[in-house]
């Protein structure tokens, strides 16, 4: 599996940003609701980031040396999986809530403290901390490399671009 890169999180939360500015903008015009996640999503996304770094902490424990038994193999890679979905939801999240909050840029000064303004800012701090999350549990499931790599170069003749492979 490749690595997160983060211009591509980056690209999409600039695109889904896009989206949350628009859909604000029509909620403004129909006099519609800010379009936000309720407060109790925070939640979500904390249960959602805690499991995540919990798998990725029990990787890192087997690779570290605590050994007690073989690491499936099937579970790392389910364990970088939901580091990269932890990742991109964090992004799309933070797009969403950035994009809304961005369109409200004018009306912060007639109406600060709006609950919805409270909550994205909320929202997308806990964004953040998915993606960041998404980063260090994929690094907790680099494959070392193998020792009998002394030039450093891969099956295929080409340099690694990282310090060794994923799961």
């Amino acid at each position: 599996m490749k690595p997160l890169k983060p211009w591509v999180l980056v690209l999409v939360a600039i695109v889904v940003g896009l989206l949350g500015v628009a859909a604000n903008a029509f909620a403004m015009r129909s006099s519609a609701p800010t379009p936000v996640l309720p407060i109790s999503a925070i939640g979500s996304m904390a249960v959602i980031a805690v499991v995540t770094l919990g798998l990725g902490i029990r990787v890192l424990r087997w690779r570290t040396g605590h050994r007690s038994h073989m690491l499936d193999p099937i579970f790392a890679a389910r364990t970088l999986v939901l580091a990269h979905a932890c990742a991109y939801a964090g992004a799309v999240l933070l797009g969403w809530h950035g994009g809304v909050i961005a369109d409200q840029v004018p009306l912060l000064a007639s109406r600060a403290g709006t609950p919805a303004v409270e909550t994205a800012l909320l929202l997308i701090a806990g964004s953040v901390v998915m993606v960041a999350i998404g980063f260090i549990v994929e690094r907790f499931c680099r494959i070392p490399p193998e020792e009998g790599d002394d030039d450093g170069l891969s099956e295929g003749g080409r340099t690694p671009d990282t310090e060794g492979g994923l799961a």
